[in-house]
């Protein structure tokens, strides 16, 4: 309490200090809260990308933006060293995206359920419903990402409109933090009929819709490197684009590398900025209470005593402008993801480490912006102290 007092002796001077820390550790938190979304993103990729080998036409990308051929799967799966190779159609929700999209815009998938024969470890978890299966082809039915069937308003049973077709819910997943989140996943027959519908006139004519992929997934037999797989592939069939997983590590990886640090190093400015605000604040508290300081010295307290007190003082103003700019944080982080859910685009994943480390760093500066004034006073010639006007 006498703590706070002494703050309260300053308010303005100490209000402004605080305010200070508190703009710094809320950008903190915010832009941290976006770097998290990002490594999610990220770590998400990785995980689906590792150990396979992801084949898309020549100009696409990650099974997305190309045709190729359902044909291929044969063709591929002769090659030494694969296991499994699987189809896939990968299409955009809308032609018309709109807003900002951290990740992967809404997607439209569609795969041969049980295709990869166990070989997929990405694992998807229900919050209702159910998994798509074999006897599902043929029929217009869609299991939706967690963010996706908030945005519509779905429930299982209910239907929701994909590309002009009515599909039927049979299952939503729990949130993942990652690209499926966003994803309608449909069977293998409607996805190709709806991606024909995405193409000109003149190409649609000349394909017929079940030969259609715009992706195929290939896993290694055990002990075999993918990027083995990937040259046999490079070599054996042209106009197309293999990605292993460390292709996808090293192109994506990278660039979020750089951004989250761009995105932390705004908010670690921004508090610092706050940390010479607090500074100031110390050093002018301590040239006001010199006789104060120069009185507890003369009546015995130690130096370390003197220097306790400043530095706790200071570090009581980076808790206060810490715990304030987490709350100002956390308020901005779930009113900007509650708007994205109305286009399906979360920014923010504010997670307990960043909440405890943004307030323990305030802390933690204070306490440091305060030892240099606090190591000046416990130096003081107590009868000079006393004299000091």
């Amino acid at each position: 309490m006498r703590l706070l007092r002494d703050l309260g002796r300053r308010k303005l001077r100490s209000g402004l200090t605080i305010t200070g820390i508190t703009i710094g550790i809320m950008a903190l938190v915010v832009f941290g809260s976006m770097a998290n979304k990002i490594d999610a993103l990220v770590k998400g990729g990785s995980d689906y990308y590792k150990d396979k080998v992801t084949v898309s036409a020549k100009g696409g990308y990650m099974g997305v933006g190309g045709v190729l051929s359902t044909r291929m799967v044969d063709q591929i799966s002769a090659l030494d060293g694969v296991d499994v190779v699987t189809a896939d159609v990968a299409m955009l929700l809308s032609d018309e995206q709109s807003g900002v999209s951290m990740g992967t815009p809404p997607m439209i998938s569609g795969s041969i359920a049980g295709a990869d024969k166990g070989r997929e470890k990405f694992q998807m978890f229900y919050a209702t419903g159910r998994a798509l299966t074999t006897q599902d082809e043929g029929s217009d039915v869609v299991v939706l990402g967690s963010d996706l069937a908030r945005q519509d308003k779905a429930s299982v049973g209910g239907t929701v409109t994909l590309r002009g077709v009515q599909f039927k819910v049979v299952g939503i997943l729990e949130p993942t933090l990652t690209a499926p989140d966003n994803e309608a996943m449909v069977p293998m027959t409607a996805a190709q009929q709806l991606f024909v519908k995405t193409l000109p006139t003149l190409i649609a004519d000349k394909l017929s819709a079940n030969e259609i992929a715009t992706g195929l997934v290939v896993y290694p037999k055990a002990g075999v490197d993918p990027q083995k797989i990937a040259d046999e592939i490079n070599a054996a069939i042209s106009g197309v684009t293999p990605m292993t997983g460390k292709d996808f590590d090293k192109q994506i990886g990278a660039a979020t590398s750089m951004l989250n640090a761009i995105l932390i190093g705004i908010g670690l400015i921004s508090l610092l900025v706050g940390g010479l605000s607090v500074i100031n604040t110390t050093a002018m508290s301590v040239a006001e209470r010199t006789r104060e300081i120069g009185i507890k010295r003369a009546i015995g307290s130690s130096r370390w005593r003197i220097r306790r007190e400043i530095v706790v003082e200071s570090a009581l103003i980076g808790l206060i402008g810490g715990l304030l700019g987490l709350g100002l944080g956390y308020l901005i982080t779930t009113l900007g993801n509650d708007a994205g859910r109305e286009s399906a685009t979360i920014l923010f994943d504010l997670t307990f480490g960043t909440a405890f480390s943004s307030v323990a760093f305030a802390t933690i500066l204070g306490a440091l912006a305060g030892f240099i004034p606090a190591w000046g006073a416990s130096r003081m010639d107590p009868v000079t102290a006393l004299r000091y006007e």
